[in-house]
């Protein structure tokens, strides 16, 4: 569920298509994400996942997978 959520977000926000993003994309340097963009992301999932990311795990996030991962982790919480 966590995969699907983050690339139809980042679809909507980035503009990219679904057959680029892997779990070893990064959102900066494959995806062409700026901060405002990353921002938005975050906003979005959290709003879609009705949970709020810790900042200082967020800061470390380069990957589609270590974004899934932190999803399901605040999950589950």
């Amino acid at each position: 569920m966590e995969r699907e959520v983050l690339t139809k977000v980042l679809v909507e926000v980035l503009g990219v298509d679904a057959s680029e993003i892997h779990d070893e994309t990064t959102f900066i340097k494959d995806l062409g994400a700026d901060s405002l963009d990353v921002y938005q992301i975050l906003t979005r999932l959290e709003e879609e996942l009705e949970v709020t990311f810790d900042t200082s795990k967020v800061e470390m996030i380069e990957t589609v997978e270590q974004a899934i991962v932190l999803m399901k982790q605040t999950k589950n919480k």
